[in-house]
This record gives structure tokens, sequence and C-alpha cells, in this order.
């Protein structure tokens, strides 16, 4: 009896649950805080110089709104979005909730593989999409991709008359008509798709619900004691978790102001942008950090307005964060842990907690989420300090993957707890370390790669007889991208120009391998499955060993 009174704790916690989940949908509580703020600014587009106060917007969302009911989108049609930061994507995040619509969120850096891969798989009806953005050409992708996709009735270019011509067929729908589609819709209903990339090499496209996405960007922001008086700047992207949930619904819930400082990400403008609208928050992953605090404008900016943020995607260096601390005055800045499946943190660390807990941890567990780590063979909860497979249950883990009821089984149990993937540990205070991955996921940059996508992909090369993917470490990304090729007899041996030359149009630039290595086998198991952690040891030798 005396030793199970003093056997040691288990790897479970629960968030704390005292202020209530919101239990309504986003439309209804975009127009709660419209109508209790409605000279607060709600969206700035600094590039632009278009700023709207919560019911200038709150106007604006409803005539797009109107806009796509007049075009015919159904609750439950798809609306697809790819196109970079801007505040149309903002407007369109909003109006699809509001009309119902169920909007699938596809990565800009997408190229024509994937976008019609995605478009398919979600039966996409509408695609609002800009034109072009940097080296992209997104109008002659589309057209490219379009015979694929029977079920595409629609795409609108957010810069060109399209927009305007939307947001006019909006004029013929009346507000009432808008109203009585509000009324069908509940907290539980799916609105939002967001692809990740399946390790069985196309991506799953996790469905998630207003009450999953309306409540994690409401504790994620309350956790940082966000108000109608802060200006919170999101450098990070919108299709992302981190921009339009942490970030747009993060303030939305809350009052405060969302300021988008460019399409893409840009260490000289998120600056400008900090020290013109007075943020007080900024958001990123820790690369943006690091770019932003080693830019050379930051000695003559204005950065005294900051007081926190969030760091997310990849573990904090100390260095980093103290120097978020002391330089970019961000005394508050919190870390933040999640996924897509789970709307998408579970784990956060609190604005008052000491540097150590901020560096070393991902935080603990979220309010209304439960935590575990487990053995991953048995699924028996481990003692505090061991490793195992961190999962979580509540709220906040998505409805399921679009049409895929296998992979949904295989990542959410018949007890509801969602099965990470990842490799964690609970310390005995509760706040939780990332110490790996099951499997060989790689993380460039704050995007998750996962390597049987590019492996599939690459065998697709006439010359390719067999490649297997790896991650290989990497001082600016965290990790980089690297192929070891077996080609087929008889072929020439393809070097880095090579596939990049293949991949370049088809996957996203942060897909396609940095390092190609040609062999004649793959180190092996006795059983036949390939070592990877083998060949990442090799990789790490051989790069150590070139000259800097």
């Amino acid at each position: 009896m005396l030793r199970e009174q003093h056997a040691a704790p288990r790897s479970y916690a629960a968030g704390p649950a005292g202020a209530a989940l919101l239990d309504e949908t986003i439309g209804a509580n975009f127009e709660r805080t419209a109508a209790a703020h409605p000279d607060v600014d709600a969206l700035v587009e600094v590039a632009t110089g278009r700023s709207w106060t919560y019911a200038e917007l709150n106007r604006e969302v409803d005539l797009v709104a109107r806009g796509l009911i007049a075009s015919g989108i159904n609750k439950g049609d798809r609306v697809g979005i790819w196109a970079p930061n801007c505040a149309e994507w903002t407007v369109v995040q909003y109006a699809t909730a509001k009309a119902g619509a169920i909007l699938v969120t596809i990565n800009p850096a997408y190229r024509t593989h994937e976008l019609a891969y995605v478009l398919r798989h979600a039966g996409v009806r509408m695609l609002l999409s800009v034109t072009e953005f940097k080296s992209s050409h997104y109008r002659s992708m589309v057209a490219e991709v379009r015979p694929e996709v029977p079920d595409l009735a629609e795409v609108v270019f957010l810069d060109s008359s399209d927009w305007e011509s939307l947001r006019q067929r909006g004029e013929a729908v009346s507000t009432d008509r808008l109203r009585a589609r509000m009324e069908t819709l509940t907290p539980s209903d799916p609105i939002n798709i967001q692809y990740t990339s399946g390790t069985t090499g196309s991506p799953k496209g996790a469905v998630l619900s207003h009450r999953n996405i309306l409540n994690n960007g409401y504790f994620v922001t309350d956790l940082i004691n966000f108000g109608p008086g802060d200006r919170l700047c999101i450098p990070v992207p919108f299709y992302h978790c981190f921009g339009m949930v942490m970030g747009n619904l993060g303030c939305t819930t809350h009052g405060a102001t969302m300021v988008i400082p460019s399409a893409g990400f840009d260490p000289a403008a998120t600056l400008a942008a900090v020290e013109q609208e007075r943020c007080t928050a900024l958001y990123g992953v820790p690369t943006m950090f690091i770019a932003v605090l080693g830019h050379p404008d930051l000695a003559h900016r204005d950065v005294s307005s900051l007081r926190t943020g969030i760091m997310a995607g990849a573990p904090c260096p100390v260095e980093i964060m103290k120097r978020c601390v002391d330089t970019l005055n961000m005394a508050e800045v919190s870390i933040a842990y999640g996924m897509t499946e789970t709307s998408p943190v579970s784990c956060q660390t609190l604005h008052d907690d000491d540097l150590e807990r901020r560096t070393a941890t991902v935080g603990r567990a979220h309010p209304h989420v439960e935590v575990k780590i487990v053995d991953p063979e048995t699924g028996v909860v481990v003692e505090r300090g061991a490793t195992g497979e961190f999962c979580t249950r509540g709220y906040s883990v998505m409805l399921g993957y679009w049409n895929d009821e296998d992979r949904t089984r295989d990542a959410i149990d018949d007890d509801g707890w969602m099965h990470t993937g990842d490799l964690a540990v609970m310390r005995d205070d509760g706040y939780c370390t990332i110490v790996g991955r099951i499997k060989d996921m790689v993380i460039r940059g704050g995007e998750n790669v996962y390597p049987r996508e590019i492996e599939e992909f690459l065998h697709t090369h006439p010359d390719i007889d067999d490649v297997q993917v790896i991650g290989v470490p990497d001082p600016r990304f965290g990790e980089e991208i690297c192929a070891w090729i077996k080609m087929r007899p008889g072929s020439s041996p393809l070097d880095v120009d090579g596939v990049r030359a293949f991949a370049t149009g088809k996957l996203a630039h942060y897909k396609i391998p940095r390092y190609v290595r040609v062999v004649e086998d793959f180190p092996m198991t006795v059983t036949g499955k390939v070592r990877k952690v083998e060949m990442r040891a090799e990789m790490v030798r051989l790069l150590d060993a070139q000259p800097q």
C-alpha cells in the first residue's frame, strides 16, 4: 500500500478549465466583437495603407459572404484560397465562415502537382487566388490544372476585377438571406480543411470545426493577456494555423488588431510595421526572429511598443529568446507547441514563466486540453521524466482527415486521443519537452516535410531506381532535405541541379532536396529495412568534412 502512495507520478495532465469554451460559430463571435468594439482597428495592411475598423470589416465580410451565396456556394461547399498574406485573405476567412463554406487553405509555395491534388481531393468548387507573387505565376498554373479538376466551377483572382465582381454580386443577396444561412450553422460544423504532408505520399486534409479553431485562437492569445488595445504583427502565413487561427482568430476573439506587415515574410517590413503600427505583439518561428534580430534596420527602428508574442514551429535557442526579451522588448513572449490536427496548440508557456521554461520546454497543457505521454508500443502512460509519444485530447482535436477514415482511425484512438507521432517528456512540473519524432518527419524552417511524399515524387523520374529522403542538421533552417538516390542501370548519375530541375514547378521549394548523394545501396537492417539513422549520421560526417 505504501508503495502505491509513493509511486512516481504519471505523464498525464489536464489544462485549466476556468474560462468556459466559446460555444458559438466564428461568424457569431466576430459579430459580437464588432458590436462591442466597432471603432477599434480590426485589420491593417501596411503595404497598401488600407485599414478597417471592426464595424467596417464586418460590413466587408458580410458583402463577400453574400457574394459567395450569390455565386451558388452552399453550406459545406469547399472554397479554396491560394494566396500569400493579404487583407482579402482575411476577409475570405470570415466570409466563408459566415456563409458556412469550408475554407481549404492552400500553401502559396505549392506547384501544379500539389495544387491539382488538393483541388481534386477536397472537391473545391470555387478557388480564390492571386495572379502572381514573386516567381509564382498562379494564373498559368491554375489554367494548367483546371482540366484535371472537374468540381472547380469558378476561379476568382483577388488582385483583378474578379474580386470587385464577387463583391458586387453580394449586393443582390439580402442581409436577411445571409442571417438565415448563419442560423443553420453550429459550432461543431466543419469550417476549414488544412493540408499536411502525408507519410503515404499524398497530403492529408485535416478537417477543423468552428469550435476547434475559434477556441484555440481565443486561448492562445488569452494566455498572453490580449485585449482591444493590442496590435499583433502577423508575418507568419495565413494558410497555416499559426496565421489564421493563432493570429487572426486570436485577435478577433479579443477585439485586438491584425497587422499584415507584408505578403511574404520580410524582416525589414516586419520591423517597419512594428514601429509604424505600434504593435504590442509579434509572431514567428525561430528563423523569423533570428532574421529580424540580425537585420541592420533593427538599430534604428523603435520596437519599444512590443510586449509579447509567440514563437512556435521549432525549438527556441536560449540566446534567441534572451535577445527577444532584451532587444525586442518582448518580456512576455510565449512558446507554443501543437500540430494542424489539434487546431493547433496543445501546450503553451505562460507570459510570466522563467527563461528556462520558455527555452527548455514547450509549456504545459492548454485550457480544456488533456495531454499524456505513452509508450508507443504498449500505449501505457509512462512515468514523468520518461520518453514516450505525445498524445492529446479535448475540443481541439480535428474532426478527422477529409475522406480518409483509415488514416483518421490511425491518428485518433477510440478514446478520442490524438497520437501526434512526436516523442516527448513530461517533467515533474507538468511542462513538456519535445525530444524527437517516432517517424522521420523533417521540420525545415517551421515547415513539416514528410520524406515519403518526396520519395514517391522522385520515383517518377525515369532514371531513378530507388530513393530515400532524410533530414540533416542545418544552422539556418533547423533541418535540410537530403536525397540518397540509386540510379537505374545504364543511366547517368543525377546531381543536385538535375534533381532540382526535375522538381521545380512540381514540388514546393522547401521540399526540393538541398543535398543529393548517389549510392549503390542503402544501409539496411537484417530484416531489410532502410537504416535512415545511419544515413543521417553519414551525411553529418560528410558535411562536417567539407571545407567551410
